[in-house]
C-alpha cells in the first residue's frame, strides 16, 4: 500500500491528536515511526512529524488535516 504525506506537524502532541481524529473520520494514517526509525519522526528534514494516510484517502484526509490544524491553531507544512 502507498502512503502519501499530507501534514508536517512540529508539535509531538499536536500530530498525535490529528492522527487521533483522522482515525474517528474513518481514515488510516500511520503512527508517527510506522515508516521509519522508532523514535526519529523525520530523520532527513526539520519539516516535522509527517502524517501520512493511504494515497487513496489523502485528497479527502488532506482537507480534513487543515481544517483541523486550523481549529488547533497550528500549521501544516
Amino acid at each position: 500500500m502507498s502512503y502519501r504525506v499530507i501534514a508536517h506537524i512540529e508539535d509531538g502532541a499536536q500530530a498525535r491528536a490529528l492522527i487521533v481524529a483522522l482515525r474517528a473520520y474513518g481514515f488510516h494514517p500511520l503512527e508517527p515511526g510506522d515508516g521509519g526509525f522508532p523514535g526519529v519522526p523525520n530523520f532527513f528534514t526539520d519539516a516535522g512529524i509527517p502524517v501520512q494516510v493511504p494515497e487513496e484517502e489523502a485528497a479527502d484526509a488532506g482537507e480534513l488535516a487543515a481544517a483541523l490544524l486550523k481549529e488547533m491553531g497550528g500549521t501544516e507544512g
